[in-house]
């Protein structure tokens, strides 16, 4: 049987070959293991068998049981789901990251919650690439507006930008979107915001992501398999 250490240690290979093709150095990025669904074991597993600390997960209260259960071991946690605003308080009292804000109401929210001396919370804006009426993120473009609300808010640090855009085998489309999400946050550094972040890219398409910038990329069914549903 594949363990989790073996599906880690593959998709590792996988990221440091991209990131070397793309001219990149392997340490330039961040491996989410996405754990969202699957147990606390698991994730002590990916852990202990090989030292993975980073990762995510997208429903709260799920997130909450095994934050707390784990929480002797250290890891770091990324919230990666849309964020509810009845939901915004729990989500800033257990994360250090925040991967997809599209709305100034969301993220004063989790700047009142986010009290000291915890530090200030990592955020992404979320984009949507590819206009899909069932994602969320904000329109191309809308981006300068809500990085500069988000800005101004205390316990709020900007990073960057996250995107999920709509699967495709088209591995051409695929960089022309990530590429896209690469532009615009070129631009919001160009007009004075301090980024270093892009989260993009997941099992299927992690090549592509990397090729085009991507600093984090959310991968879960290459290291857990199937994932079930709640």
């Amino acid at each position: 049987m594949v363990t989790i250490a073996q599906n880690l240690q593959a998709v590792r290979h996988r990221i440091e070959h991209a990131a070397l093709r793309a001219g990149r150095q392997p340490s330039e990025i961040t491996l989410l293991a996405v754990s969202k669904t699957f147990p606390a074991s698991y994730i002590e597993e990916a852990h202990r068998s090989a030292g993975q600390r980073a990762f995510g997960e997208s429903y709260a209260q799920e997130a909450v049981t095994k934050i707390t259960a784990l929480e002797r071991l250290g890891l770091e946690w990324h919230f990666i789901g849309p964020v509810q605003s009845n939901k915004t308080r729990t989500i800033a009292e257990y994360f250090g990251w925040v991967h997809a804000v599209d709305r100034e109401k969301v993220a004063v929210r989790l700047s009142a919650a986010r009290t000291s001396p915890l530090p200030p919370i990592n955020v992404c804006i979320q984009v949507n690439l590819s206009g899909e009426t069932s994602k969320s993120g904000v329109t191309p473009g809308e981006e300068h507006g809500l990085a500069q609300a988000i800005s101004e808010l205390p316990g709020l640090r900007l990073r960057g930008l996250m995107a999920i855009p709509e699967p495709t085998p088209d591995t051409d489309l695929q960089r022309k979107r990530y590429a896209r999400l690469r532009e615009l946050k070129d631009a919001l550094v160009a007009a004075g915001y301090r980024l270093d972040t892009l989260s993009m890219g997941m099992s299927d398409d992690l090549e592509s992501a990397i090729a085009e910038g991507a600093t984090i990329v959310r991968v879960g069914t290459a290291i857990f398999g199937a994932r079930e549903t709640l």
